[in-house]
């Protein structure tokens, strides 16, 4: 029975990955500090470990216990245009956490690291972007991002570290923080319409995105270490089709039976299009259905009306207010 390590795992990805990981009889520690996710989001055949990947000193601890066969590094501050104001915090978590992990794998010999990237390490490319694109982020999460993908390459060149990484665009789903007011734009809209107030949309909200169903990615994150042939490989993943944030929105609020108009809030300094190619993911993993945005969204809004509303609240350590958005104020 393998072990293997989940960053991130009481977060939304990573509770879906832990499950993913249990069902294929992987014994599971996953590591968080809570800070997104929440403890009942971690299956009960897997063991919490609470603390953070910014404590090396834990890290050490936890690979030296456990002697894990995987690691996978799903644990970030993923709130991508709130990253321009609160940098050394998205430094510290993103990178300076990323590369204790790595320092950790080399270390104890772990057989293979596999790594949620982000297409935020585009920046604004040619579309479809591809993993062949020069990576040009526009902002500090996709910035650290690229650079734990950069230093994974060179932990393989000097120590043999073998990698996998995934570049996930808007992934939406059940577990998802419905609380976080930066990130996750199907669960804000969720919440908001749960309490019958405005979407809150920045711009015009002909901003694109090719939304992307959890269960749909999962699966293939969680058996990569088991294929030769993702050895070294970056691998974009995640829907094909391309939405607006208005038509989101629209689509939101047909499936809730709900009225409640946009506001238009001033527009973000943000990438306008992002959407990714897959044939480099198909020709490896196989074609797999896509779960259309409204049987995702179905599943989501079931699971949030279980939930119910959640509270939000202003995060607590901005470093920077020049620029920020005024809904970010208050």
């Amino acid at each position: 029975m393998p072990t293997s390590l989940v960053t991130g795992g009481a977060g939304f990805i990573g509770a879906h990955l832990t499950r993913e990981l249990v069902s294929l009889g992987h014994q599971v520690i996953v590591l968080d500090d809570l800070s997104g996710g929440f403890a009942e989001n971690v299956p009960p055949q897997s063991k919490l470990v609470v603390g953070s990947i910014v404590d090396h000193d834990l890290v050490e601890k936890l690979f030296a216990e456990h002697k894990f066969d995987y690691c996978y590094h799903l644990a970030a501050y993923a709130a991508e245009g709130l990253s321009h104001f609160i940098r050394r915090f998205n430094y510290t978590n993103n990178l300076i956490g990323s590369v204790n992990l790595i320092n950790a794998c080399v270390k104890h010999e772990v057989k293979r690291f596999v790594f949620t990237s982000s297409i935020a390490v585009y920046g604004v490319g040619e579309l479809p972007l591809r993993e062949s694109n020069t990576a040009h982020p526009e902002d500090p999460y996709g910035i650290a991002k690229l650079a734990v993908e950069m230093d994974l390459a060179a932990a393989k060149s000097m120590f043999g570290l073998e990698s996998t990484i995934f570049r996930p665009h808007n992934v939406y789903g059940e577990f998802q923080n419905l609380g976080d007011r930066y990130r996750n734009v199907v669960g804000i809209f969720m919440n908001q319409i749960m309490q019958k107030a405005p979407l809150s949309v920045f711009g015009d909200g002909l901003q694109t995105r090719a939304f992307s169903y959890v269960g749909d990615i999962v699966p293939a994150i969680a058996r990569c270490v088991t294929m030769e042939s993702t050895k070294g490989q970056v691998f974009n993943v995640g829907g094909d089709h391309v939405y607006s944030v208005k038509q989101l929105a629209e689509t939101l609020l047909t499936l809730a039976k709900v009225s409640v108009p946009l506001n238009h809030l001033p527009a973000r300094n943000e990438v306008k299009d992002a959407y990714s190619d897959h044939t480099r993911f198909q020709k490896v993993f196989g074609a797999s259905r896509e779960t259309t945005l409204e049987e995702g969204l179905a599943k989501m809004w079931a699971w949030a009306q279980e939930r119910g509303v959640t509270s939000t609240s202003k995060f607590g350590a901005i470093e920077i207010e020049k620029n920020l958005p005024p809904s970010w104020r208050v």
